[in-house]
């Protein structure tokens, strides 16, 4: 798997077989309506806001621009303002994935963040996306 974080300009980039990897899931509450959030997690625009430094789009795939250093994910699954899944084409089988969730009572939004860790990186990969939904939120003013 690939995954490159943005973090106080410097970069991180890891590339690992899913297989030895554990599942992680992140939950974040962001102040904002489900469709402001999907198009920062589903287009090229929204995406270089917060995630990569820029971001190419053709057709389904997404190319990830990293201080000079490119990797492409194309779109596997979205469904509109519910949730977007990145796999990465040089492995169809390495994804990351974002869903969005709407509590039917407080209507509360939530970014559930999936994606794949070794286990002795976890809580390093856990801070990694805290900074990169941290800057997120930032964009949102959430």
């Amino acid at each position: 798997m690939h995954v490159v974080f943005k973090k106080q300009n410097s970069y991180i980039a890891k590339k690992q077989n899913m297989a030895d990897k554990e599942k992680i899931q992140l939950e974040y509450v962001i102040n904002c309506s489900p469709k402001v959030l999907y198009n920062r997690l589903s287009t090229a625009s929204g995406l270089a806001e917060w995630f990569a430094d820029d971001v190419r789009v053709q057709g389904k795939k997404f190319t990830f621009i990293w201080e000079g250093s490119e990797q492409t994910a194309e779109v596997a699954l979205h469904k509109e303002n519910k949730m977007v899944r990145y796999n990465w084409v040089d492995d169809e089988n390495d994804y990351f994935e974002f869903r969005i969730s709407q509590d039917e009572l407080t209507n509360d939004v939530s970014l559930i963040v999936i994606d794949f860790a070794e286990e002795d990186e976890v809580e390093e990969t856990h801070g990694l996306w805290n900074a990169q939904i941290s800057d997120l939120k930032h964009i949102l003013g959430s």
